[in-house]
């Protein structure tokens, strides 16, 4: 797995965090530089911290699942990036309006946590792969970071208007990247 394949997995990965900050824009109405930051900065540390977790958790299964890991990895990130399509489709209404406790430390956890939990599967698909998982991580944070810092601007401007179409495009990265790695597993 190449370097433009981690940062579109990266990006990818961000899109949950980019509709989370795009709700998060739309709870004040002119957010303050730190409530600006917050968001990135907890999303992009659980976006960097989980794909590590998974990643040493699958170091321990690697030799063993070895002659599937092409489509493990493909469920894995099919199974992920349809269930961020499903919910780009999604009719629920997803709006809520946030108090002053939107960017609290319980609230900005509970969310970095929820967001970054597909992290944690991608990176176990990295450890199947023998990705260098401190590069992954150094990508996979800022990315993050400045993905999810951009949504809470967007969102404070544009309201929810982008919400659906990033889980959609960050899913569709996603399923692609999985078919690219059984395609090259198997023909290459």
């Amino acid at each position: 797995m190449g370097l433009l394949e981690i940062v579109l997995i990266a990006v990818g990965l961000a899109m949950d965090a980019f509709a989370v900050s795009i709700t998060l824009g739309l709870s004040t109405k002119k957010p303050k530089p730190r409530e600006i930051v917050i968001p990135g900065v907890y999303f992009g540390f659980f976006q960097s911290f989980m794909p590590l977790t998974g990643y040493f958790a699958g170091i321990f299964f690697v030799n063993t699942f070895e002659t599937l890991d092409h489509w493990i990895a493909f469920v894995l990130l099919g199974c992920i990036g349809g269930k961020m399509i499903k919910d780009s489709f999604s009719k629920e209404e997803r709006e809520e309006k946030y108090d002053k406790s939107s960017f609290g430390f319980i609230k900005m956890l509970i969310l970095a946590v929820a967001t970054s939990i597909d992290a944690l599967v991608v990176g176990t698909t990295f450890a199947f792969f023998k990705v260098n998982i401190y590069t992954a991580i150094a990508i996979t944070g800022p990315v993050t970071f400045f993905i999810a810092t951009c949504g809470v601007i967007i969102g404070n401007i544009f309201g929810t208007r982008f919400k659906s179409q990033a889980e959609f495009i960050g899913g569709m990265i996603l399923i692609i990247i999985g078919i690219k790695i059984v395609i090259e597993r198997l023909f290459f």
